[in-house]
Protein backbone atom coordinates (compact mmCIF):
# COMPACT_ATOMS: atom_id res chain seq x y z
CA UNK A 1 0.00 0.00 0.00
CA UNK A 2 1.44 3.36 -0.98
CA UNK A 3 1.31 5.64 2.03
CA UNK A 4 0.33 9.02 0.61
CA UNK A 5 -2.19 11.80 1.18
CA UNK A 6 -5.03 9.99 -0.60
CA UNK A 7 -4.40 6.89 1.49
CA UNK A 8 -4.54 8.89 4.74
CA UNK A 9 -7.78 10.58 3.68
CA UNK A 10 -9.26 7.21 2.82
CA UNK A 11 -8.27 5.75 6.19
CA UNK A 12 -9.80 8.70 8.05
CA UNK A 13 -13.03 8.43 6.04
CA UNK A 14 -13.24 4.74 6.82
CA UNK A 15 -12.55 5.32 10.54
CA UNK A 16 -15.27 7.97 10.80
CA UNK A 17 -17.70 5.55 9.14
CA UNK A 18 -17.30 3.42 12.29
CA UNK A 19 -18.71 6.20 14.50
CA UNK A 20 -21.40 3.84 15.79
CA UNK A 21 -18.59 1.76 17.35
CA UNK A 22 -16.37 4.65 18.49
CA UNK A 23 -18.98 6.71 20.36
CA UNK A 24 -20.22 3.86 22.65
CA UNK A 25 -16.56 2.96 23.30
CA UNK A 26 -15.83 6.58 24.27
CA UNK A 27 -18.70 6.62 26.76
CA UNK A 28 -17.66 3.29 28.31
CA UNK A 29 -14.01 4.41 28.41
CA UNK A 30 -14.78 7.69 30.18
CA UNK A 31 -16.80 5.86 32.85
CA UNK A 32 -14.07 3.21 33.27
CA UNK A 33 -11.35 5.85 33.50
CA UNK A 34 -13.25 7.96 36.01
CA UNK A 35 -13.67 5.06 38.47
CA UNK A 36 -10.38 4.18 40.21
CA UNK A 37 -9.56 0.53 39.64
CA UNK A 38 -11.61 0.13 36.46
CA UNK A 39 -8.78 0.79 34.03
CA UNK A 40 -8.95 0.34 30.26
CA UNK A 41 -7.34 -3.11 30.21
CA UNK A 42 -9.71 -4.40 32.92
CA UNK A 43 -12.72 -3.12 30.99
CA UNK A 44 -11.48 -4.56 27.70
CA UNK A 45 -10.86 -7.93 29.36
CA UNK A 46 -14.46 -7.92 30.63
CA UNK A 47 -15.64 -7.12 27.10
CA UNK A 48 -13.18 -9.53 25.44
CA UNK A 49 -15.84 -12.04 24.30
CA UNK A 50 -17.63 -9.16 22.57
CA UNK A 51 -14.49 -7.93 20.79
CA UNK A 52 -13.57 -11.46 19.69
CA UNK A 53 -16.99 -11.76 18.03
CA UNK A 54 -16.38 -8.61 15.96
CA UNK A 55 -14.40 -8.32 12.77
CA UNK A 56 -10.75 -7.61 13.69
CA UNK A 57 -10.90 -4.05 12.31
CA UNK A 58 -14.06 -3.18 14.25
CA UNK A 59 -12.69 -4.83 17.40
CA UNK A 60 -9.44 -2.84 17.30
CA UNK A 61 -11.34 0.39 16.64
CA UNK A 62 -13.56 -0.27 19.66
CA UNK A 63 -10.60 -1.06 21.90
CA UNK A 64 -8.45 1.93 20.92
CA UNK A 65 -11.42 4.32 21.33
CA UNK A 66 -12.12 2.90 24.79
CA UNK A 67 -8.42 3.10 25.66
CA UNK A 68 -8.13 6.75 24.63
CA UNK A 69 -11.32 7.75 26.44
CA UNK A 70 -10.22 6.04 29.66
CA UNK A 71 -7.12 8.24 29.82
CA UNK A 72 -9.29 11.31 29.40
CA UNK A 73 -11.81 10.07 31.96
CA UNK A 74 -9.14 9.61 34.63
CA UNK A 75 -8.72 13.38 34.90
CA UNK A 76 -12.37 14.08 35.73
CA UNK A 77 -12.43 12.92 39.38
CA UNK A 78 -8.85 14.20 39.78
CA UNK A 79 -10.11 17.71 39.09
CA UNK A 80 -13.52 17.57 40.74
CA UNK A 81 -12.89 15.58 43.93
CA UNK A 82 -9.07 15.19 44.09
CA UNK A 83 -9.21 11.50 43.19
CA UNK A 84 -7.24 10.39 40.10
CA UNK A 85 -9.14 7.78 38.15
CA UNK A 86 -5.86 6.40 36.79
CA UNK A 87 -2.22 6.63 37.85
CA UNK A 88 -1.56 8.97 34.93
CA UNK A 89 -4.02 11.50 36.35
CA UNK A 90 -2.30 11.72 39.75
CA UNK A 91 -0.28 14.76 38.65
CA UNK A 92 -3.50 16.47 37.51
CA UNK A 93 -4.70 16.71 41.11
CA UNK A 94 -1.85 19.08 42.02
CA UNK A 95 -3.45 22.03 40.21
CA UNK A 96 -6.79 20.71 38.96
CA UNK A 97 -8.35 20.29 42.40
CA UNK A 98 -6.95 23.61 43.59
CA UNK A 99 -8.78 25.28 40.68
CA UNK A 100 -11.98 23.50 41.69
CA UNK A 101 -11.67 24.73 45.29
CA UNK A 102 -11.39 28.26 43.90
CA UNK A 103 -14.65 27.81 42.00
CA UNK A 104 -12.88 27.33 38.65
CA UNK A 105 -13.98 23.76 37.98
CA UNK A 106 -15.38 24.64 34.55
CA UNK A 107 -12.07 26.19 33.50
CA UNK A 108 -10.09 23.23 34.84
CA UNK A 109 -12.34 20.74 33.02
CA UNK A 110 -12.13 22.75 29.81
CA UNK A 111 -8.34 22.82 29.95
CA UNK A 112 -8.26 19.09 30.76
CA UNK A 113 -10.51 18.18 27.83
CA UNK A 114 -8.71 20.41 25.33
CA UNK A 115 -5.30 19.15 26.46
CA UNK A 116 -6.45 15.52 26.35
CA UNK A 117 -8.04 15.76 22.91
CA UNK A 118 -5.27 17.85 21.33
CA UNK A 119 -2.52 15.83 23.03
CA UNK A 120 -3.96 12.54 21.83
CA UNK A 121 -4.65 13.90 18.34
CA UNK A 122 -1.15 15.37 17.95
CA UNK A 123 0.55 12.18 19.14
CA UNK A 124 -1.57 10.05 16.77
CA UNK A 125 -0.75 12.25 13.76
CA UNK A 126 2.97 12.34 14.62
CA UNK A 127 2.95 8.55 15.01
CA UNK A 128 1.20 8.10 11.69
CA UNK A 129 4.04 9.75 9.80
CA UNK A 130 6.96 8.89 12.10
CA UNK A 131 6.15 5.27 12.97
CA UNK A 132 9.39 3.79 11.52
CA UNK A 133 11.54 6.25 13.50
CA UNK A 134 9.53 5.87 16.71
CA UNK A 135 9.79 2.10 16.53
CA UNK A 136 13.57 2.44 16.86
CA UNK A 137 13.44 4.46 20.11
CA UNK A 138 13.28 1.33 22.23
CA UNK A 139 16.57 0.10 20.76
CA UNK A 140 18.46 3.18 21.97
CA UNK A 141 16.91 3.51 25.42
CA UNK A 142 18.03 0.84 27.87
CA UNK A 143 17.99 0.39 31.64
CA UNK A 144 20.52 3.20 32.23
CA UNK A 145 18.45 5.74 30.32
CA UNK A 146 15.27 4.49 31.99
CA UNK A 147 16.76 5.20 35.42
CA UNK A 148 17.45 8.82 34.50
CA UNK A 149 14.05 9.28 32.84
CA UNK A 150 12.31 8.04 35.98
CA UNK A 151 14.50 10.33 38.09
CA UNK A 152 12.94 13.23 36.17
CA UNK A 153 9.57 12.15 37.56
CA UNK A 154 11.06 11.60 41.00
CA UNK A 155 12.48 15.14 40.83
CA UNK A 156 8.91 16.37 41.15
CA UNK A 157 9.24 15.51 44.85
CA UNK A 158 11.91 18.21 45.05
CA UNK A 159 9.48 20.69 43.48
CA UNK A 160 6.80 19.74 45.98
CA UNK A 161 9.35 19.90 48.80
CA UNK A 162 10.34 23.44 47.82
CA UNK A 163 7.44 24.78 49.92
CA UNK A 164 8.57 22.81 52.97
CA UNK A 165 11.83 20.98 52.25
CA UNK A 166 11.89 18.73 55.32
CA UNK A 167 8.26 17.57 55.09
CA UNK A 168 8.44 17.15 51.31
CA UNK A 169 11.53 14.97 51.48
CA UNK A 170 10.15 12.93 54.39
CA UNK A 171 6.97 12.23 52.38
CA UNK A 172 9.00 11.25 49.31
CA UNK A 173 11.33 8.95 51.26
CA UNK A 174 8.34 7.33 52.97
CA UNK A 175 6.85 6.63 49.54
CA UNK A 176 10.12 5.08 48.36
CA UNK A 177 10.29 2.88 51.46
CA UNK A 178 6.71 1.71 50.96
CA UNK A 179 7.46 1.05 47.29
CA UNK A 180 10.41 -1.16 48.30
CA UNK A 181 8.09 -3.63 50.06
CA UNK A 182 7.70 -7.05 48.46
CA UNK A 183 10.12 -9.51 46.86
CA UNK A 184 13.31 -7.95 45.51
CA UNK A 185 13.91 -8.02 41.75
CA UNK A 186 17.02 -10.23 41.78
CA UNK A 187 16.68 -13.00 44.37
CA UNK A 188 12.93 -12.64 45.14
CA UNK A 189 13.72 -12.21 48.84
CA UNK A 190 10.69 -10.79 50.74
CA UNK A 191 11.21 -7.32 52.20
CA UNK A 192 8.86 -5.74 54.70
CA UNK A 193 6.02 -8.16 53.97
CA UNK A 194 5.65 -9.31 57.61
CA UNK A 195 4.85 -12.76 56.25
CA UNK A 196 1.73 -11.51 54.47
CA UNK A 197 1.44 -13.34 51.14
CA UNK A 198 -0.58 -10.55 49.47
CA UNK A 199 2.39 -8.18 49.88
CA UNK A 200 4.96 -10.39 48.13
CA UNK A 201 4.28 -8.56 44.84
CA UNK A 202 4.77 -5.24 46.59
CA UNK A 203 2.27 -2.54 47.46
CA UNK A 204 -0.52 -2.70 44.85
CA UNK A 205 -0.75 0.66 43.10
CA UNK A 206 -4.52 1.01 42.79
CA UNK A 207 -5.37 0.48 46.50
CA UNK A 208 -2.52 2.79 47.48
CA UNK A 209 -3.73 5.48 45.07
CA UNK A 210 -7.32 5.10 46.26
CA UNK A 211 -6.32 5.28 49.90
CA UNK A 212 -3.96 8.27 49.61
CA UNK A 213 -6.36 10.33 47.51
CA UNK A 214 -9.95 9.01 47.68
CA UNK A 215 -10.32 7.76 51.26
CA UNK A 216 -8.23 10.56 52.79
CA UNK A 217 -10.06 13.18 50.71
CA UNK A 218 -13.43 11.78 51.84
CA UNK A 219 -12.32 12.17 55.47
CA UNK A 220 -11.18 15.74 54.82
CA UNK A 221 -14.45 16.52 53.00
CA UNK A 222 -16.47 15.73 56.11
CA UNK A 223 -14.87 18.74 57.79
CA UNK A 224 -16.25 21.13 55.14
CA UNK A 225 -19.77 21.81 53.93
CA UNK A 226 -18.74 22.11 50.29
CA UNK A 227 -15.72 21.45 48.08
CA UNK A 228 -15.69 25.00 46.72
CA UNK A 229 -14.17 27.43 49.17
CA UNK A 230 -14.84 30.59 47.17
CA UNK A 231 -18.02 32.13 48.47
CA UNK A 232 -18.81 34.08 45.33
CA UNK A 233 -18.15 31.21 42.92
CA UNK A 234 -20.85 30.74 40.28
CA UNK A 235 -20.62 26.97 40.31
CA UNK A 236 -23.81 25.42 38.97
CA UNK A 237 -24.91 28.70 37.36
CA UNK A 238 -22.47 28.73 34.46
CA UNK A 239 -24.05 29.64 31.12
CA UNK A 240 -23.32 27.98 27.79
CA UNK A 241 -21.55 31.09 26.52
CA UNK A 242 -19.25 31.06 29.55
CA UNK A 243 -18.63 27.34 29.10
CA UNK A 244 -17.59 27.69 25.45
CA UNK A 245 -15.57 30.76 26.32
CA UNK A 246 -13.54 28.64 28.76
CA UNK A 247 -13.15 25.90 26.14
CA UNK A 248 -11.87 28.29 23.47
CA UNK A 249 -9.66 29.99 26.06
CA UNK A 250 -7.99 26.66 26.83
CA UNK A 251 -6.53 26.63 23.31
CA UNK A 252 -4.15 29.39 24.43
CA UNK A 253 -2.00 26.66 25.94
CA UNK A 254 -1.49 24.98 22.54
CA UNK A 255 2.31 25.10 22.66
CA UNK A 256 2.50 23.56 26.14
CA UNK A 257 0.05 20.88 25.00
CA UNK A 258 2.00 20.15 21.82
CA UNK A 259 5.43 19.52 23.31
CA UNK A 260 4.14 17.60 26.34
CA UNK A 261 2.08 15.38 24.00
CA UNK A 262 5.22 14.52 22.04
CA UNK A 263 7.06 13.93 25.34
CA UNK A 264 4.27 11.55 26.39
CA UNK A 265 4.44 9.80 23.01
CA UNK A 266 8.19 9.14 23.32
CA UNK A 267 7.88 7.93 26.92
CA UNK A 268 4.96 5.73 25.91
CA UNK A 269 7.15 3.98 23.33
CA UNK A 270 9.69 3.02 26.01
CA UNK A 271 9.22 -0.45 27.49
CA UNK A 272 8.33 -0.35 31.17
CA UNK A 273 7.36 3.31 31.15
CA UNK A 274 3.78 4.54 31.11
CA UNK A 275 1.26 7.29 31.73
CA UNK A 276 2.28 7.90 35.35
CA UNK A 277 5.92 8.59 34.45
CA UNK A 278 4.92 10.71 31.45
CA UNK A 279 2.51 12.84 33.48
CA UNK A 280 4.95 13.46 36.33
CA UNK A 281 7.84 14.26 33.95
CA UNK A 282 5.65 16.60 31.88
CA UNK A 283 4.46 18.44 35.00
CA UNK A 284 8.00 18.76 36.35
CA UNK A 285 9.41 20.00 33.03
CA UNK A 286 6.56 22.46 32.50
CA UNK A 287 7.20 23.89 35.93
CA UNK A 288 10.90 24.17 35.13
CA UNK A 289 10.32 26.11 31.89
CA UNK A 290 7.54 28.26 33.33
CA UNK A 291 8.03 31.98 33.95
CA UNK A 292 6.19 31.61 37.25
CA UNK A 293 7.11 28.17 38.70
CA UNK A 294 6.12 29.24 42.20
CA UNK A 295 2.44 29.26 41.15
CA UNK A 296 2.37 25.55 40.34
CA UNK A 297 0.38 23.66 42.91
CA UNK A 298 -1.82 26.68 43.66
CA UNK A 299 -4.28 26.06 40.83
CA UNK A 300 -3.12 27.24 37.40
CA UNK A 301 -4.21 25.92 33.97
CA UNK A 302 -0.66 25.01 32.89
CA UNK A 303 -0.49 22.51 35.74
CA UNK A 304 -3.56 20.76 34.32
CA UNK A 305 -2.70 20.96 30.62
CA UNK A 306 0.78 19.40 30.86
CA UNK A 307 0.00 16.10 32.64
CA UNK A 308 -3.28 15.60 30.76
CA UNK A 309 -1.62 16.14 27.37
CA UNK A 310 1.27 13.79 28.20
CA UNK A 311 -1.13 11.26 29.70
CA UNK A 312 -3.04 11.05 26.42
CA UNK A 313 0.11 11.25 24.32
CA UNK A 314 1.14 7.94 25.87
CA UNK A 315 -1.87 6.12 24.38
CA UNK A 316 -0.43 6.03 20.87
CA UNK A 317 3.11 5.41 22.09
CA UNK A 318 2.21 2.17 23.87
CA UNK A 319 0.87 0.72 20.59
CA UNK A 320 4.03 1.50 18.59
CA UNK A 321 6.07 -1.50 19.91
CA UNK A 322 3.10 -3.81 19.27
CA UNK A 323 2.63 -2.64 15.69
CA UNK A 324 6.30 -2.24 14.77
CA UNK A 325 8.04 -5.18 16.49
CA UNK A 326 5.20 -7.31 17.87
CA UNK A 327 5.89 -6.57 21.55
CA UNK A 328 3.06 -5.01 23.61
CA UNK A 329 4.03 -1.70 25.21
CA UNK A 330 1.49 -1.95 28.03
CA UNK A 331 -1.29 -4.03 29.56
CA UNK A 332 -3.94 -2.67 27.18
CA UNK A 333 -1.71 -3.38 24.16
CA UNK A 334 -1.25 -6.93 25.50
CA UNK A 335 -5.04 -7.45 25.44
CA UNK A 336 -5.15 -6.11 21.88
CA UNK A 337 -2.43 -8.63 21.03
CA UNK A 338 -4.79 -11.41 22.11
CA UNK A 339 -7.45 -10.16 19.69
CA UNK A 340 -4.92 -9.99 16.84
CA UNK A 341 -3.74 -13.53 17.61
CA UNK A 342 -7.33 -14.81 17.68
CA UNK A 343 -7.93 -13.43 14.17
CA UNK A 344 -4.60 -14.72 12.85
CA UNK A 345 -3.12 -11.28 12.24
CA UNK A 346 0.72 -11.23 11.94
CA UNK A 347 2.84 -9.05 14.25
CA UNK A 348 5.69 -6.66 13.65
CA UNK A 349 7.06 -5.83 10.20
CA UNK A 350 4.94 -8.57 8.56
CA UNK A 351 1.83 -6.65 9.59
CA UNK A 352 2.88 -3.63 7.50
CA UNK A 353 3.68 -5.85 4.51
CA UNK A 354 0.65 -8.14 4.58
CA UNK A 355 -2.06 -5.88 6.11
CA UNK A 356 -0.84 -2.24 6.02
CA UNK A 357 -4.44 -1.00 5.92
CA UNK A 358 -4.99 -2.51 9.37
CA UNK A 359 -1.61 -1.39 10.78
CA UNK A 360 -2.02 2.27 9.90
CA UNK A 361 -5.77 2.07 10.43
CA UNK A 362 -5.26 1.51 14.18
CA UNK A 363 -3.41 4.84 14.51
CA UNK A 364 -5.96 6.63 12.33
CA UNK A 365 -8.76 5.19 14.49
CA UNK A 366 -7.13 6.76 17.55
CA UNK A 367 -7.05 10.15 15.80
CA UNK A 368 -10.67 9.75 14.73
CA UNK A 369 -11.64 8.83 18.30
CA UNK A 370 -10.13 12.04 19.66
CA UNK A 371 -11.93 14.09 16.99
CA UNK A 372 -15.28 12.53 17.92
CA UNK A 373 -14.55 13.25 21.59
CA UNK A 374 -14.88 16.93 20.71
CA UNK A 375 -18.60 16.41 20.22
CA UNK A 376 -19.21 13.95 23.04
CA UNK A 377 -17.13 15.53 25.82
CA UNK A 378 -17.21 19.31 25.57
CA UNK A 379 -20.99 19.65 26.16
CA UNK A 380 -20.49 17.79 29.45
CA UNK A 381 -18.19 20.48 30.89
CA UNK A 382 -21.11 22.62 32.01
CA UNK A 383 -22.84 19.82 33.91
CA UNK A 384 -19.89 17.93 35.36
CA UNK A 385 -18.79 20.96 37.37
CA UNK A 386 -22.08 20.82 39.31
CA UNK A 387 -20.77 17.85 41.27
CA UNK A 388 -18.86 20.35 43.39
CA UNK A 389 -22.05 21.90 44.80
CA UNK A 390 -23.23 18.58 46.29
CA UNK A 391 -22.97 18.55 50.05
CA UNK A 392 -19.93 16.69 51.32
CA UNK A 393 -22.20 14.80 53.74
CA UNK A 394 -23.51 12.89 50.71
CA UNK A 395 -20.42 13.07 48.50
CA UNK A 396 -17.90 11.61 50.97
CA UNK A 397 -19.78 8.30 51.61
CA UNK A 398 -20.44 7.86 47.88
CA UNK A 399 -16.76 8.39 47.05
CA UNK A 400 -15.67 5.95 49.75
CA UNK A 401 -18.09 3.23 48.60
CA UNK A 402 -17.25 3.43 44.89
CA UNK A 403 -13.51 3.71 45.34
CA UNK A 404 -13.21 0.87 47.86
CA UNK A 405 -14.91 -1.38 45.31
CA UNK A 406 -12.34 -0.11 42.82
CA UNK A 407 -9.57 -1.16 45.21
CA UNK A 408 -10.93 -4.71 45.20
CA UNK A 409 -11.34 -5.09 41.43
CA UNK A 410 -7.74 -5.35 40.04
CA UNK A 411 -6.61 -8.38 42.10
CA UNK A 412 -9.84 -9.54 43.70
CA UNK A 413 -8.39 -9.57 47.24
CA UNK A 414 -10.36 -8.26 50.21
CA UNK A 415 -6.94 -7.53 51.67
CA UNK A 416 -6.59 -4.71 49.11
CA UNK A 417 -9.57 -2.91 50.65
CA UNK A 418 -7.68 -2.99 53.95
CA UNK A 419 -4.62 -1.53 52.19
CA UNK A 420 -6.77 1.28 50.78
CA UNK A 421 -8.17 2.07 54.24
CA UNK A 422 -4.68 2.00 55.79
CA UNK A 423 -3.33 4.34 53.12
CA UNK A 424 -6.44 6.48 53.61
CA UNK A 425 -5.60 6.99 57.27
CA UNK A 426 -1.97 7.68 56.32
CA UNK A 427 -3.10 10.21 53.72
CA UNK A 428 -5.46 11.92 56.15
CA UNK A 429 -2.74 12.27 58.78
CA UNK A 430 -0.35 13.56 56.11
CA UNK A 431 -2.84 16.19 54.93
CA UNK A 432 -3.60 17.40 58.46
CA UNK A 433 0.09 17.68 59.35
CA UNK A 434 1.22 19.42 56.16
CA UNK A 435 2.78 16.51 54.27
CA UNK A 436 1.95 16.18 50.57
CA UNK A 437 0.28 12.87 49.62
CA UNK A 438 1.40 13.30 45.99
CA UNK A 439 5.04 13.02 47.11
CA UNK A 440 4.23 9.72 48.85
CA UNK A 441 2.47 8.39 45.74
CA UNK A 442 5.36 9.35 43.46
CA UNK A 443 7.70 7.33 45.66
CA UNK A 444 5.35 4.33 45.67
CA UNK A 445 4.98 4.39 41.86
CA UNK A 446 8.49 5.23 40.71
CA UNK A 447 10.57 3.64 43.49
CA UNK A 448 10.16 -0.01 42.37
CA UNK A 449 10.57 0.95 38.69
CA UNK A 450 13.83 2.81 39.32
CA UNK A 451 15.14 -0.03 41.49
CA UNK A 452 14.35 -2.61 38.81
CA UNK A 453 16.07 -0.65 36.03
CA UNK A 454 19.06 0.18 38.25
CA UNK A 455 19.61 -3.43 39.34
CA UNK A 456 19.27 -4.61 35.74
CA UNK A 457 21.93 -2.14 34.62
CA UNK A 458 24.24 -3.21 37.45
CA UNK A 459 23.81 -6.92 36.67
CA UNK A 460 24.61 -6.36 32.99
CA UNK A 461 27.71 -4.30 33.82
CA UNK A 462 29.05 -6.70 36.45
CA UNK A 463 28.20 -4.31 39.31
CA UNK A 464 30.20 -1.44 37.80
CA UNK A 465 28.51 1.81 38.97
CA UNK A 466 30.16 3.74 36.12
CA UNK A 467 27.71 2.04 33.76
CA UNK A 468 25.27 4.79 34.74
CA UNK A 469 27.51 7.21 32.80
CA UNK A 470 28.47 4.92 29.91
CA UNK A 471 25.77 6.01 27.47
CA UNK A 472 25.78 9.16 25.35
CA UNK A 473 22.01 9.51 25.57
CA UNK A 474 22.16 8.75 29.29
CA UNK A 475 24.83 11.40 29.88
CA UNK A 476 22.77 13.99 28.03
CA UNK A 477 19.80 13.08 30.22
CA UNK A 478 21.99 13.32 33.35
CA UNK A 479 23.03 16.86 32.38
CA UNK A 480 19.41 17.84 31.73
CA UNK A 481 18.37 16.37 35.09
CA UNK A 482 21.03 18.32 36.99
CA UNK A 483 20.04 21.51 35.17
CA UNK A 484 16.36 21.06 36.00
CA UNK A 485 17.24 20.61 39.68
CA UNK A 486 19.81 23.39 40.00
CA UNK A 487 18.61 26.16 37.67
CA UNK A 488 15.32 26.88 39.52
CA UNK A 489 17.33 27.77 42.63
CA UNK A 490 19.72 29.89 40.54
CA UNK A 491 16.81 31.75 38.97
CA UNK A 492 15.18 32.21 42.37
CA UNK A 493 18.46 33.61 43.79
CA UNK A 494 18.78 36.02 40.88
CA UNK A 495 15.17 37.20 41.29
CA UNK A 496 15.74 37.78 45.00
CA UNK A 497 18.98 39.68 44.30
CA UNK A 498 17.21 41.78 41.69
CA UNK A 499 14.31 42.52 44.03
CA UNK A 500 16.71 43.39 46.84
CA UNK A 501 18.66 45.74 44.56
CA UNK A 502 15.42 47.37 43.46
CA UNK A 503 14.33 47.85 47.09
CA UNK A 504 17.70 49.42 47.91
CA UNK A 505 17.44 51.74 44.91
CA UNK A 506 13.95 52.87 45.93
CA UNK A 507 15.14 53.38 49.52
CA UNK A 508 17.99 55.60 48.31
CA UNK A 509 15.62 57.60 46.14
CA UNK A 510 13.34 58.06 49.14
CA UNK A 511 16.21 59.43 51.19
Amino acid sequence: MGFDFDTVVGLFAHSFSLWYVIIPAIIVGIIAGAIPGFAAHNTIIILLPLTLAFDVEVALTFMVALYCASHLGGGLPAILVNIPGTGGAAATTLDGYQMTKKGLAVRALAVSFVASVLGGLISAIVTLFALPALSQVGYYVHSVEMVVIMLFGLALIASIAAKDMLKGLIAGVLGLLLGAMGADHIYATPRGTFGVLELFDGIPLVPALIGLFAVSEALVMLEEKSIVQSGDAKVGKVTWSETFSEIFGAFRHWWNITWTAILGLVIGVLPGAGASIAAFVAYQQTQFFSKHPEKFGTGIPEGVAAPESANNGVTTGTLVPLLAIGVPGGSTAAVMMIVLQFHGVPFGPRLFVEQPQLAYGVIVSMAASYVLMLFTIFPMVKYMSRITVISTLYLAPLISAFTLVGAFVPRGFLFDIGIAIAFGVLGYVARKTGYHVAAILIGVILGPLIEKSFLLAMRISGNDPMVMFSSTIGNILWIMLVLTLVLPYVFKWRRERKAQAEDERLAQMGN
